[in-house]
């Protein structure tokens, strides 16, 4: 049952042909079959809570519920939460239970949505592969000895599974979109504002945000619809009004323009992820879209910008994690952590922060005026989300170099600000998914959820189910 779309389970809601209670019985069915071998979650919601709430929802529906009510649902762990416990992917936090809910949280409970509980992560946000984490390293459901992808490894599992309907991810640098293409999923990377981050535990604040994960496009949507808005506890919220993103799942995208950033194409691209993009761009030309060819000369720079600018604000933000409010656990950080903690401070210091910082500041200044002239010619620009397939679990996480390097195609969207949309485009040889990035203007996630839309009534990509899938049947 939850490998139909929300809207397909709201309408059977409605027609009281399934309850809630199936649904969620259904969810806990697939976390006990498959969670101990995938460990997508650090933390559960007692089931009988669950389904007590399951059964109100069913109690309680009318005709104008919206479209997920009595839908479970999880949430990385990076968001805090009443009645969950909340630890980041970090030992520090392992017994930490905040007296509040992440608006996020709020704002999909008050819809009707039950969380289920709260996904594996990379420490703090900080990892491509989610192998920086105080808890079971979570597996690929397309074949366990690799990687889910970063940070949000946890939540794309979850919906790859189908152990969820959908999932809250949190994007710094790629980590919605990341693991999205690595386990075959559809991710959205919001434009920085458009959804509040009240209760999101900082990685980076001038890069963090909010984003759902789905099995489609036409499922993100629905989501954003909810999330979006204004929040008084979040000042960088934007107060633009909330579309209806659902009615762009319609139309036609003839002679629209798609740019192709040249420097996304070259040296570094694993040939496999090349080729399936290049074949998904022939797809929108027969939707009658026209390509063209962009530049974003300083994208060359954009790792060594992104890096330095995420590292200093983690320093900041983690400095509150010290003896006196946490106990003494500062010992407790990752290598990982501790090394974007170290140059990130190192970046701040005195007589550093003007040749460091501030200039990757100026840099970042320079990639928005680069990104603004692209999109002023083109609709959206289109890309590969990693330069390399999924790696065996254990390499990345020894190559800290290949670790940073996994954000190349995403980390300059998050320091311009633009939203990203990834969905699933093929396969490579051993059956690994491959995504591809589109990017719009900001606060154009409609646009984008109409090119994405359109490409996925032509494909079957997002409708393959996982590897460890076929083989529990």
């Amino acid at each position: 049952m939850l490998n139909k779309s929300i809207k397909e389970l709201s309408e059977l809601l409605n027609k009281k042909e399934i309850s809630s209670v199936d649904l969620v019985k259904e969810t806990y069915s697939q976390i006990e079959k498959l969670d101990q071998k995938l460990h997508s979650f650090i933390t559960v919601k007692d089931k009988n809570i669950a389904l007590k709430e399951a059964e109100g929802k069913d109690k309680n529906r009318k005709s104008d519920s919206l479209i997920i009510y009595g839908l479970p649902f999880a949430i990385k762990d990076a968001y805090v939460t009443k009645d969950l416990r909340t630890t980041a992917g970090s030992i520090i936090l392992n017994d930490y239970h905040s007296p509040y809910n992440a608006t996020v949280v709020e704002k999909l409970a008050k819809a009707g949505g039950i969380l289920i509980g709260k996904n594996n992560m990379d420490n703090w946000g900080h990892g491509a592969s989610n192998e920086n984490t105080n808890y079971e390293v979570p597996h690929n459901p397309w074949d366990m000895e690799r990687i889910t992808g970063g940070s949000s490894g946890g939540s794309a599992v979850a919906v790859a599974t189908r152990m969820t309907p959908f999932a809250i991810g949190e994007d710094t640098g790629g980590s919605i979109r990341n693991p999205s293409s690595m386990c075959n999923i559809s991710g959205l990377k919001v434009t920085y504002g458009r959804v509040s981050r009240y209760g999101a535990i900082a990685y980076a604040s001038s890069l963090d945000t909010v984003g759902p994960m789905a099995k489609s496009v036409e499922d993100l949507s629905y989501l954003l619809e909810i999330m979006a808005g204004h929040d008084d506890y979040d000042a960088t919220s934007s107060r633009l009004p909330v579309e209806k993103y659902s009615k762009y799942l319609s139309g036609s995208i003839k002679g629209k323009i798609i740019g192709l950033p040249k420097e996304f194409f070259g040296e570094g691209l694993d040939p496999e992820i090349k080729k399936t993009v290049l074949t998904a761009i022939k797809v929108f030309e027969k939707l009658g879209a026209k390509i063209i060819e962009v530049s974003l000369p300083h994208f060359v720079y954009g790792v060594s910008i992104y890096y330095l600018i995420a590292l200093s604000e983690t320093s900041s933000n983690l400095g509150r994690y010290d003896s006196f409010r946490f106990g003494d656990k500062r010992d407790l950080f990752s290598n990982e952590s501790t090394r974007r903690i170290l140059l990130g401070t190192y970046a701040l210091s005195a007589g550093y922060a003007d040749k460091l910082y501030k200039k990757a500041q100026k840099l970042r200044t320079i990639l928005i005026q680069e990104y603004e002239e692209a999109l002023k010619i083109c609709d959206v620009l289109l890309s590969p989300v990693t330069p390399s397939l999924p790696s065996k679990i254990g390499e990345m996480i020894s190559d800290p170099l290949k670790n940073l390097l996994e954000d190349l195609y995403t980390g300059t969207v998050n320091l311009v600000g633009a939203p990203a949309l990834v969905i699933p485009a093929g396969f490579s040889e051993k059956n690994l998914p491959i995504g591809l990035q589109i990017v719009g203007k900001k606060f154009s996630e409609g646009e984008l959820f109409q090119f994405g839309y359109l490409y996925q009534q032509e494909t079957d990509w997002h409708k393959r189910l996982p590897t460890i899938l076929k083989n529990e049947k």
